[in-house]
């Protein structure tokens, strides 16, 4: 008895497995599941269908009473004209015009920093005229102190100058020059306009720079004539005898040199 039950369970346990692995092959099912992703819109395979004469109650049931026109429709989402195929489309157009802006863009922005680069007084430092010419030449303006401006002269004729006033005069100038030089570097202006600024502002440091040259070298020798004269008042000097022939023959000494 008892194998009699254990047999008819095995049976039983057998079916269940067996019909739970079946597998289902719903033709309509798979047909519409094929429809709707991508294949084909094959009226042919719309299940059930009419039948003979039209006489399948089911077709009726399905599509012929409630969607007439449904199988007449191509309703696929990824078909040439279908919804999904459309928004792609929409997608790539919109990526397309994206990448357009974006490449103008970054177009705009480039020529704009080339331009920024070019006109800001931040890098004006960096301009290889500067760097290679015009900051040697403006060295003195930039650089100028006390000691610079009277390197080179005696302490009688550097006294002189500050005593009279024209070491104070120069050294105004030459601030006054260091302003503008400055001013030039910092302002934002196009580089042919600040290479200009610069090369006027050389312009006129050289002519101050000759106008003090003319002012030390006329203190000099003013400074030699009064030690002459002194000398000259105190009987120390000593005046040589002049004779006709003697500026004869400095004339020929002076023509043989130039033969």
């Amino acid at each position: 008895m008892k194998i009699k039950h254990l047999t008819l369970l095995v049976c039983c346990l057998t079916a269940t497995t067996s019909f739970a692995q079946s597998v289902i092959n719903d033709e309509a099912l798979r047909y519409q599941q094929q429809r709707m992703v991508f294949q084909q819109w094959d009226q042919n395979k719309f299940k059930p269908t009419s039948g003979f004469l039209g006489l399948n109650p089911y077709y009726w049931l399905t599509w012929g009473w409630f969607y007439p026109n449904y199988h007449k429709t191509d309703l696929r989402p990824l078909s040439a004209n279908g919804p999904q195929t459309q928004r792609l489309a929409l997608v790539g157009a919109m990526n397309t015009t994206d990448n357009n802006y974006k490449l103008q863009s970054d177009t705009v922005r480039n020529t704009a920093l080339s331009q920024i680069a070019a006109q800001s007084g931040l890098i004006s430092g960096t301009d290889p005229l500067w760097l290679l010419y015009y900051s040697n030449q403006l060295k003195p303006v930039l650089n100028n102190s006390m000691l610079s401006i009277l390197a080179g002269l005696s302490p009688q004729v550097s006294e002189k100058l500050v005593n009279e006033g024209l070491y104070a005069w120069y050294k105004n100038e030459l601030d006054r020059l260091k302003e503008r030089v400055q001013g030039a570097r910092s302002a934002d202006m196009d580089r042919g306009s600040r290479i200009l600024a610069y090369h006027r502002l050389l312009m006129e440091y050289r002519k101050l720079a000759g106008i003090w040259a003319i002012r030390t070298s006329s203190a000099q020798t003013t400074l030699d004539m009064t030690t002459r004269q002194q000398a000259l008042k105190n009987g120390q000097g000593i005046v040589t005898e002049w004779t006709p022939h003697s500026d004869i023959e400095i004339a020929n000494k002076v023509l043989q040199h130039v033969q």
